[in-house]
């Protein structure tokens, strides 16, 4: 009778602390657009992205950490000056807070989250014929998004407003990123 009892309640706790945390891998699909005065055209590109992530539910509220890698492109030109192009990927690492604005019961929720993410850029391509580019290693950026979970998926949107101005010569050049990422839930 004591085994028996021990693992009722074995069960029982092991299924609410699947409901408090929750893994899984999550991959990306990004478009990057410069922000910046000092070009006269600037291009947006597109790139992917793969994770982990582990959120923790507290009630309506919840906390997620993410690390992986991610691509991005984009380019800046100057009148009568080539264009340059950039491909830049590396380690990324998010931190989010939200808030479950329409819970769904066992089918998931809707949410809404903001945070907080920063790139080390580990493979930097420019193209440029004139001379070389220097780029600032390290971006972080403030975001803000909407989110869906649906059963163990999760499907996000977010935008991602660069801080860090990566251009480190007298212009200024920041990131914008419009992300939408599917991941799924473990646990």
């Amino acid at each position: 009778m004591k085994k028996f009892i021990l693992a009722v309640l074995l069960g029982i706790s092991a299924n609410g602390f699947a409901q408090l945390i929750q893994f899984g891998p999550q991959f990306s699909y990004n478009i990057t657009s410069p922000l910046s005065d000092d070009f006269s055209s600037k291009s947006s590109g597109t790139g992917i992205g793969a994770a982990g992530f582990v959120r923790v539910n507290l009630l309506l509220f919840y906390g997620q950490g993410e690390f992986g890698y991610a691509k991005s492109k984009f380019s800046v030109a100057q009148t009568g000056t080539a264009e340059t192009e950039y491909q830049l990927s590396g380690t990324d690492a998010t931190l989010l807070v939200g808030f479950k604005v329409v819970p769904l019961g066992k089918l998931g929720n809707v949410r809404i989250f903001a945070g907080y993410n920063w790139k080390n850029y580990s493979d930097i391509k420019t193209n440029n014929n004139l001379n070389p580019i220097v780029i600032e290693k390290n971006n972080s950026s403030i975001l803000g998004g909407v989110g869906v979970d649906l059963w163990r998926l999760t499907l996000d949107y977010r935008y991602l407003a660069g801080v860090t101005d990566i251009d480190p010569s007298n212009r200024k050049l920041k990131t914008a990123v419009s992300n939408i990422s599917l991941g799924y839930k473990f646990l």
